[in-house]
């Protein structure tokens, strides 16, 4: 059986970026464009150059090494010329390797909406594309609503359709905007429209209104779809878009489709999709979806009782892939077994060798499940997983000592009777046997500690001397008056590399100073830092 390629395209930071309570950052755009990249995924759309600041200047230059960086915008207006249309114009300037358009393909939104004729939104179609298609970019045409469309007037849509497919473009595709499409009647339309357009051009965007999303991207599939379009952890606005991360497990992993379909995931990418799916959440300052399909904490966790007994026996009685080719854990109360798999997987992500069955192994996982019940989560902080695990094996040098410090905020009226705050903060620091003391000021208290912190490390001080705070983002782990903080945050360097570090604390001063300490063992570890 010839196995054909289905391609996979992601549209986190457009579509997902709709979501309630999501709002990325360049910096948040820029890490998560970097691990879908790194996972296989085959487009990654950043979002709407010329519509605000943010992706606009997301766009100044390519995101992805390997993906096809995407930008989304509107097929050119009715009454103006593609040359004369400002939003054409910016996916054009835009460094991208294909452009997205979305266009209408349901009548009574060109109608209602648009306020236009049919025909000149088929022009409008046809227009863009040749446009892009003439500036060397793949071209991707969403037709907006195309189910809804279908079913008032298939005509109109399959005309939307072969127009975008006539004109150049190399994926026209379906989507399901509402939301309120059904799997079969997927299949229905998607067999229809490839009587119009080879399956090979055709591809979906199913958004999750009815809990289908998924389910309909396969129908899609099983119809003769070859491209797919959704998010990680199915974020986007209303219920979220196809879940990204479900429907890789699911390609991959499940009869009928791995055997039938292959993917830019390798096998060694899809170890890491649990890693990809938390990252992300962290990314984002939410909590992940326990009960997420293959991924979540609790996808493959069994209470104590006959279940229980049976994984023990022999973990397919009830578990139908097995956690570790996701990256994920078995967790049965009465083994830790999954554990220390896992432990074993991290470590070996992270660069250490130690083989199965070395002791040092069940004693890192211990302390890890130790941290993790104060309050730590290493899944978005790799870098204080390795100190931690350079510690357990006595591997950190100390580099330095913090003996005290101290942080001082006052609100007060400035020279010019503005109500000001300002945060000042002293650290007393021992690297061998001299005591450095370093005093300064900042716009917040953690910015006036990590600037006293890396004012003076004496002999270090060269080796952090291009160290540069990227990202902070707190959240509250337990609620109450007993409430502990969790703070992350992500620090570069010259070299371009960046590493997240977690502190956890009662006091947000405290957790910060554990997250910011960590950083800078770790840059002198990565340095080759000596006593």
């Amino acid at each position: 059986m010839s196995v054909e390629r289905v391609y996979l395209f992601d549209t986190t930071l457009r579509d997902g970026a709709q979501t309630t309570g999501v709002d990325f950052s360049l910096e948040d755009k820029r890490a998560i464009a970097a691990l879908l990249d790194k996972l296989g995924i085959d487009y990654v759309e950043g979002g709407y150059p010329g519509a605000n600041p943010l992706d606009t200047a997301f766009f100044s230059e390519k995101r992805t090494k390997n993906a096809k960086f995407t930008a989304f915008g509107m097929t050119k207006r009715a009454g103006r010329s593609v040359s004369n249309d400002p939003g054409v114009s910016a996916l054009l300037e835009a460094e991208a390797d294909a452009i997205c358009f979305v266009a209408k393909s349901w009548d009574y939104h060109v109608h209602v909406a648009l306020e236009t004729t049919l025909e000149e939104n088929l022009a409008g179609i046809h227009d863009s594309v040749e446009a892009a298609r003439a500036k060397g970019r793949e071209v991707i045409v969403d037709c907006e609503h195309f189910f809804d469309g279908y079913k008032a007037n298939p005509d109109y849509a399959l005309s939307c359709a072969r127009t975008a497919y006539e004109a150049g473009a190399r994926w026209v595709v379906l989507c399901d905007t509402n939301g309120g499409t059904l799997p079969h009647e997927v299949m229905e339309i998607v067999r229809a429209v490839t009587k119009v357009v080879p399956g090979a051009h055709v591809g979906i965007h199913a958004h999750d209104d009815c809990g289908c999303a998924v389910a309909n991207s396969l129908a899609a599939i099983e119809a003769g779809a070859r491209h797919i379009q959704g998010t990680l952890n199915g974020l986007g606005e209303r219920c979220g878009n196809a879940n990204l991360i479900t429907l890789i497990g699911a390609l991959k992993l499940k009869d009928g489709y791995a055997s039938r379909f292959e993917l830019g995931v390798t096998d060694e990418a899809l170890g890491g999709l649990t890693h990809v799916s938390r990252q992300v959440d962290e990314i984002l300052n939410r909590q992940p979806n326990r009960h997420a399909p293959f991924v979540g904490a609790s996808a493959f966790a069994t209470k104590a009782g006959i279940h229980a007994s049976a994984v023990l026996k022999d973990p397919r009685t009830y578990e139908h892939v097995e956690p570790e080719v996701v990256g994920n854990v078995r967790k049965v109360l009465v083994s830790d077994q999954g554990g220390q798999s896992n432990i074993l997987a991290e470590l070996k992500r992270c660069g250490f060798d130690l083989e199965k069955g070395n002791p040092r192994i069940a004693r890192v996982l211990d302390e890890v499940k130790r941290k993790e019940a104060q309050g730590f989560a290493f899944e978005g902080a790799d870098a204080s997983f390795y100190v931690l695990v350079k510690r357990m094996l006595g591997e950190v040098p100390a580099f330095f000592d913090v003996e005290r410090f101290s942080v001082n905020v006052e609100r007060r009226y400035n020279a010019m009777g503005e109500l000001v705050t300002a945060s000042e903060a002293i650290v007393k620091v021992r690297v061998g046997d001299e005591i450095l003391i370093s005093a300064a000021e900042g716009n917040g208290p953690v910015n006036a500690l990590d600037v006293a912190l890396r004012k003076d490390l004496g002999k270090y001080q060269n080796l952090i001397q291009d160290l540069e705070l990227v990202d902070y983002k707190v959240r509250i782990y337990q609620g109450g008056s007993d409430a502990v903080t969790r703070v992350l945050i992500e620090f570069t360097d010259a070299t371009g590399e960046r590493w997240t570090t977690i502190g956890v604390s009662a006091n947000i001063i405290d957790a910060s100073f554990q997250a910011l300490t960590d950083s800078m063992i770790y840059k002198l570890l990565k340095g080759g830092a000596t006593l």
